[in-house]
């Protein structure tokens, strides 16, 4: 199943939770930190997807 721009937004909000709790040691919240940075690339991905189908639509109208 393919994960919704949503599920990847949510992934994120709690990583960057756990990053700032105060509780998660440095390696950690490094290897927190590159997890995030796959996601935030996803969605920016995704986002891009959605522009050009919004624009191809658009036009076709």
């Amino acid at each position: 199943m393919k994960e919704t721009y949503e599920t990847k937004t949510e992934q994120l909000r709690q990583i960057i939770e756990k990053i700032e709790d105060g509780k998660t040691g440095l390696d950690e919240s490094m290897r927190l930190y590159e997890q995030g940075a796959v996601l935030v690339k996803q969605c920016e991905t995704m986002l891009a997807e959605a522009e050009i189908r919004i624009t191809t639509l658009s036009r076709d109208a």
